[in-house]
């Protein structure tokens, strides 16, 4: 006859092994079909920013969307699935689309009618970069008939920038790779992007500067498509413990993300 003892350390033995059969909450399993339905987390991410992706030295990817959706994934319990594109535009299509469950990115109004944002990650600067021997020293050099500024063709960029220079040309490029060698050909006078992707092209441009003076912040947040909004308690949860935890910081050091600062909740 078993003891009250024996008795009840088979009792919790029994529920351990059914918990350990069932697996984990089924509220954190119904989370996981929703962030990732087809049974991985598709991340997409774009090269050559630390917002998105990067690699460093050893051939090695770090970058905020990156190593967020990684952490995200394991905290789901799903593999991940990580889909490259040219441009963030291209990304918020795909996950507008249903073809990529997430990535981090500058949460505007026009993009908030495509897509589903989490509350903000960080906030990042929007500059200037000039190539070396620019006469450009400032942001009332710009405005001006034949200066032509650089542009990520579908970025915000792109759509805010007319309205401030009405005298300079616009010109797109289809992605950053693209325009660093614009810059070389002359097509290109300066560049405008978030400050980020501006050091990650100054490294590959000697002698090119960026302007102390900003156009602007964005406002980097997680983005899932539209439809997944009873998942956003669980994602704001998450980007606060990765805030909290010093796992952020962690992560823009390794993706080499210089130009951000803390977000603040609006």
């Amino acid at each position: 006859m078993r003891t009250t003892f024996e008795h009840v350390a088979h009792t919790a033995l029994l529920a351990f092994a059914v918990v350990s059969l069932v697996g984990p909450p089924a509220h954190a399993d119904g989370e996981a079909k929703l962030l990732a339905p087809s049974g991985a987390l598709r991340v997409g991410i774009y090269p050559g920013s630390p917002t998105s992706m990067v690699t460093d030295a050893a051939g090695k990817p770090h970058g905020l969307a990156y190593d967020l959706g990684g952490e995200l994934a394991k905290r789901l319990g799903v593999a991940v699935d990580y889909v490259r594109f040219q441009r963030v535009a291209d990304i918020v299509t795909a996950i507008h689309d249903g073809q990529v469950d997430f990535t981090v990115t500058n949460a505007t109004p026009a993009r908030a009618n495509e897509v589903s944002f989490s509350q903000p990650v960080l906030a990042i600067e929007l500059g200037f970069l000039v190539p070396a021997n620019s006469p450009i020293s400032g942001i009332e050099d710009i405005d001006k008939p034949g200066v032509k500024i650089g542009v990520t063709k579908g970025s915000t960029s792109e759509r805010t920038l007319p309205a401030k220079f009405k005298n300079a040309t616009i010109v797109p490029a289809e992605s950053v790779k693209v325009a660093i060698a614009m810059f070389g050909r002359g097509e290109i006078d300066l560049y405008a992007t978030n400050k980020p992707t501006l050091f990650e092209m100054s490294d590959q441009l000697p002698g090119a500067k960026i302007l102390d003076s900003n156009w602007g912040a964005e406002h980097m947040a997680i983005a899932i498509p539209r439809g997944r909004e009873a998942a956003l308690p669980l994602l704001n949860s998450f980007v606060t413990e990765e805030q909290s935890s010093g796992a952020l910081d962690t992560i823009q050091q390794q993706a080499g993300l210089r130009g951000a600062t803390k977000a603040t909740r609006e």
